[in-house]
């Protein structure tokens, strides 16, 4: 049986209790239904643990010429509140989805940096989730979405450690969204590395469907510290970038000091 899940969110300007559009709903529905899972999970599999097939999902959705007014995928991610006019490019709508999605807005305009020290800003446009990974704060979520260890890496020992008892933010980019992370401290890149896995969807079905999830999917993991000169003072900080259904790669250009970027 697929069951219909709504998902909200609280809008931070005005504080109204939203429900979230949520963008090929019914084929994700479909996918991570319990029949799909269990009785065809050769294609579950195929869809959501090959990185091929996620490449070949997002040819098909996000590169078609014309495709994003063809499938009236502009008038849907305009429905969800993207704006258009903070971007560089004002005819990027008559482009691809992908492009839309990688669209450049102008950032000193519509996101200018707050100038406080030891800030720390939100790297992506996102739906945010804030939790912590001490078991007696109210905002306790390890285990909800993630293994904590798994996460970071069975392996990687030294900043299991470090990053026991944490805070964390998850973020999620929504289909609307300007599609670029960005580095939400200034430090020194202290070690990044990979860790495999595979490619499920971020949508809140999934997330639903799947225990932890986040630490399932393949992700690049950034340790910045920023307890260094002009750094932003917070300590120790794990960025860590994950993939998605249709979003399989994550491109990186990491100077060696001060900030790291990523797309």
């Amino acid at each position: 049986m697929i069951h219909t899940i709504q998902h909200q969110y609280v809008e931070r300007n005005t504080g109204q209790l939203c429900t979230e559009r949520l963008c090929s709903d019914g084929f994700i529905q479909f996918l991570y239904s319990e029949p799909v899972r269990e009785k065809a999970a050769w294609l579950f599999r195929l869809l959501t643990s090959h990185r091929l097939s996620s490449q070949l999902l997002a040819l098909l959705n996000f590169d078609l010429p014309f495709g994003a007014k063809r499938f009236g995928i502009v008038r849907f991610l305009q429905s969800c509140g993207m704006n258009l006019h903070e971007c560089v490019d004002p005819d990027i709508a008559k482009r691809t989805v992908r492009a839309i999605f990688e669209r450049q807005i102008r950032y000193w305009e519509c996101r200018p940096m707050p100038q406080t020290p030891g800030t720390v800003v939100a790297p992506a446009d996102a739906r945010l989730v804030l939790g912590s990974l001490q078991q007696q704060s109210h905002f306790f979520i390890k285990g909800k979405f993630f293994a904590y260890e798994e996460l970071l890496g069975e392996h990687q020992q030294r900043w299991l450690q470090a990053f026991a008892g944490g805070d964390v933010v998850i973020c999620r980019l929504t289909p609307e969204k300007y599609h670029y992370t960005h580095c939400p401290v200034s430090g020194v890149v202290r070690d990044i590395y990979e860790l495999p896995g595979a490619h499920h969807s971020c949508h809140p079905t999934a997330t639903v469907a799947l225990a932890t999830p986040f630490s399932k999917n393949r992700r690049v993991v950034t340790i910045i510290d920023t307890d260094v000169a002009y750094g932003s003072g917070v300590g120790l900080v794990a960025m860590i970038e994950v993939v998605a259904l249709m979003v399989g790669n994550i491109v990186e250009g990491v100077p060696k000091v001060l900030m790291c970027y990523a797309q």
